[in-house]
């Protein structure tokens, strides 16, 4: 091959790069495509009527896979859209300014803000959802914050630092600011934000940090740190209170996802695949689901939580469950009664992060229909010319 041809072909191979707008979005080139069979699914019980009763947009993160998901039923039946993420986690739903945040989990961590779009009025049928979310802008954090999950507390977004051992309030300029810790990492040379040693990984939000709770895989600092196979989980989980910063649920194992429900607090207990509430200070029960419990939403009397499979490499941090039966699925199980409603269940899917409700009025879904080829024509025309606003 001549320097020539060398160049020309260079020139062809960096023209046609970066042309599919679900890998601008994301900043990875493999977004625009997804395995066969990841977004299939199976149903068991009375799913889809349940969640066409709440009239909610159903928001899930695949984190393993890579991927969210928005499930919501309609008149003409169930739509299933997506938008592929890195490594997506957490959630958080900012009603006041209409927008979506996701955690991107990996190194930097970043974190995306969606906001529900109009389709662009230029004569090309797109073809989408009503105000599908797309990405409006999308923030980098250092790596070692490790972030988790993602609330709303008093109008701003905060976070699990995992890797800090702390709750972070993330700034729209790009900046974070720790505003609460266990008192357990507090020291001599002051708190020990060096390394994860607590796996503090939910927020149950309330009016302010204060009235917040936080869970975590363990109280204090070990021997072990999570992640190692000998870090120890049985019984050993706690919810720590904001107020006090002290334990005031103890006995969990592997604890995610708690949240806080008409004064009531709630988690999901996953290494035995439970979902409960706390009462005088311990868990009660409501529901034993097939899988390691994660990703927890109530719409009225409904909770919906997630399911996900247990890695190999976890094995030992889920002894209440059997792992082998363990699904990926969401479960609508009624809040009074604990009776699963209806299932949705992803046979090729691996981990569930978060579950959120969004009202339907807000958004109909993602910008990507599951199941169906790609438009290429219809994708640029929509992210080419969307406007954010009302029609």
């Amino acid at each position: 091959m001549t320097a020539r041809s060398r160049v020309d072909a260079l020139r062809a191979r960096h023209d046609a790069a970066w042309r599919d707008p679900a890998a601008v979005a994301a900043h990875w080139h493999e977004a625009g495509t997804i395995e066969d069979g990841l977004t299939a699914s199976r149903t068991r019980g009375r799913w889809w009527e349940t969640l066409a009763a709440t009239g909610v947009t159903l928001l899930v993160t695949r984190e393993y896979e890579h991927l969210v998901l928005a499930l919501r039923a309609t008149r003409r039946g169930p739509e299933v859209t997506y938008l592929r993420l890195p490594h997506p986690s957490g959630i958080a739903f900012d009603a006041a300014r209409g927008l979506l945040h996701v955690a991107s989990t990996r190194n930097p961590n970043q974190v995306y803000d969606l906001a529900p779009v109009v389709p662009p009025a230029n004569g090309h049928k797109v073809g989408t959802a009503d105000r599908p979310l797309l990405p409006v802008r999308t923030r980098f954090l250092p790596g070692g914050l490790y972030l988790h999950d993602l609330a709303m507390i008093g109008g701003r977004l905060h976070a699990n630092a995992v890797g800090q051992n702390a709750v972070v309030r993330l700034d729209d300029h790009g900046s974070f600011t720790r505003v609460w810790w266990p008192r357990a990492i507090d020291g001599a040379r002051g708190p020990a934000f060096d390394r994860n040693y607590l796996q503090l990984n939910s927020i149950a939000a309330g009016r302010d940090v204060a009235h917040s709770f936080f869970s975590a895989s363990t109280e204090r600092r070990g021997r072990f740190r999570p992640g190692d196979p000998e870090f120890p989980v049985d019984r050993r989980g706690v919810i720590f209170s904001g107020r006090t910063r002290e334990p005031v649920v103890r006995g969990l194992t592997r604890p995610h996802s708690a949240r806080l429900r008409k004064g009531r607090l709630w988690v999901d207990n996953s290494g035995y695949g439970e979902l409960g509430v706390v009462e005088d200070g311990h868990l009660t029960v409501v529901a034993k689901l097939p899988g390691w419990t994660r990703g927890l939403d109530f719409q009225g009397e409904v909770a919906f939580v997630g399911t996900s499979r247990v890695l190999p490499r976890f094995t030992q941090y889920a002894p209440g469950l059997d792992v082998a039966t363990a699904i990926c699925g969401v479960h609508a199980v009624d809040v009074a009664s604990g009776r699963v409603l209806g299932s949705l269940t992803w046979p090729a899917g691996n981990q569930i992060f978060a579950v959120t409700c969004l009202p339907a009025g807000f958004t109909a879904g993602l910008p990507f229909a599951a199941g169906r080829r790609r438009d290429a024509a219809r994708d640029r025309a929509l992210f080419y010319g969307f406007a954010i606003g009302e029609t």
